[in-house]
């Protein structure tokens, strides 16, 4: 019998749809500062997320491409990352298969993943680069468009 997953799969697994961290949440939609939120709430990647993209942001605006915004934009995102594939793992993700845009709790990890391939692509790290936008392919085809990297 072929079944079909929510996501579209034939016989895949079935898409994580991450828990709310709502306080953090709430906390960045009432503009607090993300360092206060990443600090507060060190396991919510939305919070490290913002904290990348915040950086990738001002490291645009200076002279040098690589410059100590650029690594700082990296260090975050590599922390979101990883605290997204921990809360991941613990809600049954398998190192594969769908992490939907569409559901929001899902995006502080997937926009760590944007905000680390962007900023492995300006300090020349382009195995890494490639990497990431091949996780984000894999949790769903459409998030890279998303971030601006489509």
């Amino acid at each position: 019998m072929n079944r079909m997953t929510s996501f579209g799969d034939l016989l895949g697994p079935q898409p994580v749809l991450l828990p709310e961290i709502s306080d953090a949440e709430d906390a960045l939609g009432d503009l607090t500062d993300p360092v206060r939120v990443a600090a507060d709430h060190p396991a919510a990647s939305i919070a490290w997320a913002q904290l990348a993209e915040e950086a990738l942001s001002r490291g645009a605006t200076q002279d040098e491409p690589i410059n100590h915004d650029v690594v700082a934009a990296y260090a975050f995102a590599r922390t979101g990352y990883h605290r997204g594939l921990d809360l991941l793992r613990r809600n049954g993700w398998k190192g594969f298969g769908p992490v939907p845009w569409s559901h929001e709790p899902n995006r502080g990890f997937l926009r760590s993943v944007g905000a680390l391939a962007r900023a492995a692509e300006l300090i020349g790290e382009s195995d890494e680069y490639a990497r990431c936008l091949d996780l984000l392919e894999d949790c769903d085809p459409r998030a890279a468009a998303e971030l601006g990297l489509g």
